[in-house]
């Protein structure tokens, strides 16, 4: 190759880049140990409640107060939180600029693919005890079968209060599982399509076989276990009518590869972008110029419908308070305010090459993706970022060393999918996905690189202080 066709490639060419090739040594280095704190929130925060619990612990231990308990106006570096019924979290860093002049919000959701139990879950038949499930957002059924499970959530009780429940993560506790039926005796089980190999009422979760010593009575292992609630927590059958329990993989949260370049867990989606919006606005050391934000919210892999997710309109009230404050409307703030929607895109799998359009595709190792566009079906459901606040982006990354690349969620007629982009956008703010690359999404057990989780801190951290 001639130095001139050289240097027209390197000047005219969209090339890729490794972040290996891109990083060095030291910024490695920092990338791995800011992936040993990322790994323990995944380890320790597998549902909505422990994340939002957790991520409220950490900024009181970082300063933030209460909103409500704050009083008056802000000051600039003062820093206030709102927890919203549990679930989700609001974290603001007031900036130098009048509010007026916008918000930089970076909003990724705490809610992952899961098993919820029925209200009325436990039920007793041939000499075993079950739960009754229903699945939580969109998973291939027959990936939940023949894997440990734990249970996680709380039972409130009808005198008003509640028991948390955390059972089969730690070592020596129990856990449970859904049967598949053997290979031998399958035939009829594999003649299914895919989407039913494993129906939704066949996803019945095993929690016990010894039967209570009473001759007389039917239902004996189902009473035998209810005798254990009883005893370890104090509810009855019909506690669970006002509980919230979820069956989640009791994996752990590994590096994978020789190299230990990628990290193997549960819940990437989306608390691998949770954690950078996370850490980015607690590692804000100086008051920025633009009032800062994260918003980690609930509900996204249901809709984002209720009013902890963000179809509702907590965000937005959030905003009209800390705009009345300085004597403005919220949409005085919002129509100047710019958010990163930080959710994952599914990386490109040489394996399952077959719905991506390679040339459009997330790779792992090539930086935090910006995705212009979600949505199916001719961008449905999708805010479809403006030309202008793409250049906005990809010129604030460019100018501050952060490796970044694009991506669609898969060819145009493969599928597709949505995020909470829209959600923001249509609170008039200019808005646009970034997040990280995921292999096996929404499976029990997904696949990310360390090298992409470290970007996305960086651009999100970038966003908030440039």
């Amino acid at each position: 190759m001639s130095e001139k066709t050289k240097q027209l490639k390197e000047m005219l060419f969209n090339d890729k880049k490794n972040g290996v090739d891109f990083m060095d040594e030291a910024e490695l280095n920092f990338c791995d140990e800011f992936c040993e704190g990322y790994k323990e929130f995944l380890q320790e925060c597998k549902t909505e409640r422990e994340a939002a619990a957790w991520v409220e612990k950490l900024a009181q231990n970082s300063g933030f107060v209460r909103f409500d308990e704050f009083g008056g106006a802000l000051e600039a570096g003062d820093k206030v939180y709102y927890a919203n019924r549990g679930k989700s979290v609001i974290l603001c860093v007031k900036g130098k600029r009048s509010i007026k002049d916008g918000v930089r919000i970076a909003a990724a959701h705490i809610d992952s693919p899961r098993l919820d139990l029925k209200q009325c879950p436990a039920y007793e038949q041939d000499g075993m005890a079950f739960f009754k499930t229903h699945y939580y957002g969109g998973i291939k059924k027959y990936q939940w079968v023949a894997i440990p499970l734990s249970l996680h959530g709380r039972i409130c009780k009808n005198d008003g209060t509640f028991v948390d429940v955390k059972l089969g993560e730690a070592e020596g506790e129990p856990k449970f599982c859904i049967t598949d039926i053997l290979p031998h005796l399958g035939d009829e089980q594999m003649q299914r399509k895919a989407s039913q190999i494993v129906k939704g009422e066949e996803l019945n979760v095993v929690i016990g076989s010894r039967p209570f010593k009473d001759d007389e009575e039917s239902d004996r292992v189902k009473l035998a276990i209810l005798e254990l609630l009883y005893e370890k927590y104090g509810i009855v059958e019909r506690d669970f009518l006002s509980a919230e329990l979820e069956l989640v993989p009791a994996f752990t949260v590994d590096d994978i590869g020789f190299d230990r370049s990628m990290i193997g867990g549960y819940g990437h989606d989306d608390r691998v972008c949770s954690y950078p919006a996370l850490q980015a606005i607690l590692d804000i050391d100086e008051a920025p110029e633009y009032t800062a934000i994260t918003v980690l919210t609930d509900k996204e892999e249901i809709g984002s419908d209720g009013n902890t997710g963000l179809n509702s309109s907590y965000l937005k009230y959030f905003i009209e308070d800390l705009a009345r404050l300085e004597g403005y409307e919220g949409r005085d703030v919002l129509r100047n305010s710019k958010c990163l929607s930080a959710d994952v895109n599914a990386a490109f799998d040489p394996t399952w090459s077959g719905p991506f359009e390679k040339n459009n595709a997330s790779f792992i190792n090539h930086g935090v993706c910006v995705t212009k566009f979600t949505g199916r079906g001719g961008k449905g459901g999708s805010s479809d970022a403006s030309a202008e606040f793409c250049s906005w982006v990809r010129r604030l990354f460019d100018e501050n060393e952060v490796l970044w690349q694009t991506g669609e969620l898969g060819a145009v007629d493969a599928g597709g999918g949505g995020t909470v982009a829209l959600y923001i956008a249509n609170l008039d703010v200019d808005t646009i996905d970034v997040g990280v690359p995921v292999l096996s999404m929404h499976a029990p057990y997904e696949l990310v690189s360390k090298i992409d989780v470290y970007m996305t801190y960086k651009g999100i951290l970038t966003f908030f202080t440039k």
